[in-house]
């Protein structure tokens, strides 16, 4: 099994990085006068937070892959379907503000639509909203773990179901008539819970709870992996056959940590539609879902510190890429997987902790 590539230090350094991050940032921007070195612009704010929800669903990447061996090319549905229920709600929170003055969403009434679909029931109460974010994706990967663990399919073979279901969930709601905007999706959001959503201090409350969520599940993440329950998820991607030969039924763990992950992508989500302000079928693209596996990768599996900070360095780099060299960007992100994969199997924090296992050793000769 592995051990715990960063020291106490390297942890707690974490820890003031994250509460900077979620709590001296709004304390920051109240205190500085825009235009200051330390006040963050709203670009800012909106990147930071769109990366931190792509950090909690690299987070939970590492939890069914760097930790139970897992490999999952598919989270991008969860992801998306977070996504979908917070997005409904917005939309119904919208009422007659639309541009047909109808309490119908726009797209419903340009199809002609009378009445809402069945699906959206529940969808103009924020904590029925709050409960489907966390069931809808957690009832799914439920449903698809069971029988593919029941199935005893694992591997190459498991990535690939994964990757089917994100595109032919896609394509599902790229249709018109299951009533989730089609191709366009849902967007032109005004109030979230009665508040306007596009004011700086909602934008900086979303930044804030966004901050604070990928803290908390951060350590969730670390309390789970250090329990018995962790270890045996590792056992599990070390050696199965012997932890079934040990008494252990690796189907059920499996099956629960799967469905943790899908939850965690889909909180990620229902944080991310707010502050980007759009969510549409294109975040079931089989490509969302293998970008999770990059940043994962890229950071170092089975860290959890890793795959926070490959999701900052990849989604940054995208940022500005695809403002400099739009045209390269997608060739960079191919040579860095290629890279990291060859040169790097430990990642980014692997490869931190080599050069701090080279300064001891050096030092103490």
């Amino acid at each position: 099994m592995n051990t715990p590539l960063l020291s106490r230090k390297s942890w707690g350094a974490f820890f003031v990085a994250l509460i900077i991050i979620g709590v001296m940032a709004p304390v920051l921007n109240l205190l500085v006068p825009a235009g200051n070195l330390f006040h963050m612009s709203d670009f800012s704010v909106l990147l930071i937070g769109k990366i931190m929800c792509y950090a909690i669903c690299a987070l939970a990447m590492d939890l069914i892959w760097g930790y139970t061996g897992i490999l999952s090319l598919g989270h991008g549905v969860f992801f998306a379907l977070g996504g979908y229920m917070m997005g409904m709600y917005l939309m119904r929170q919208i009422g007659t503000d639309g541009n047909y003055k109808s309490n119908l969403p726009d797209f419903m009434v340009f199809l002609d639509w009378k009445t809402l679909p069945w699906h959206w029931t529940f969808s103009n109460s924020f904590v029925a909203t709050l409960i489907l974010i966390v069931a809808v994706p957690g009832l799914i990967a439920f449903v698809f773990g069971f029988f593919a663990f029941r199935s005893r399919i694992k591997g190459v073979y498991f990535s690939i179901i994964t990757q089917a279901m994100t595109f032919a969930a896609m394509l599902l709601f790229f249709r018109n008539e299951t009533g989730f905007g089609g191709n366009n999706g849902f967007t032109d959001f005004k109030r979230i819970a009665g508040i306007p959503i596009a004011t700086p201090s909602m934008r900086m409350t979303l930044f804030v709870l966004t901050g604070l969520t990928l803290l908390s599940f951060f350590l969730f993440a670390r309390w789970l992996v250090t329990s018995k329950y962790g270890r045996v998820l590792q056992a599990i991607r070390d050696a199965e056959s012997r932890v079934m030969f040990s008494g252990y039924n690796p189907i059920g763990y499996k099956l629960s940590i799967w469905v943790i992950s899908a939850v965690m992508c889909g909180i990620a989500g229902a944080l991310y539609v707010p502050q980007v302000g759009i969510i549409n079928p294109g975040e079931m693209s089989p490509a969302n879902s293998i970008e999770m596996a990059v940043w994962a990768a890229v950071g170092g599996r089975a860290t959890l510190i890793g795959p926070i900070v490959g999701a900052f360095i990849v989604n940054g780099a995208k940022s500005w890429l695809t403002v400099a060299a739009p045209e390269f960007w997608l060739y960079f992100l191919g040579a860095l997987f290629i890279g990291v994969t060859l040169f790097l199997p430990n990642g980014v924090v692997g490869l931190v902790k080599k050069i701090q296992t080279k300064i001891s050793s050096r030092s103490g000769a």
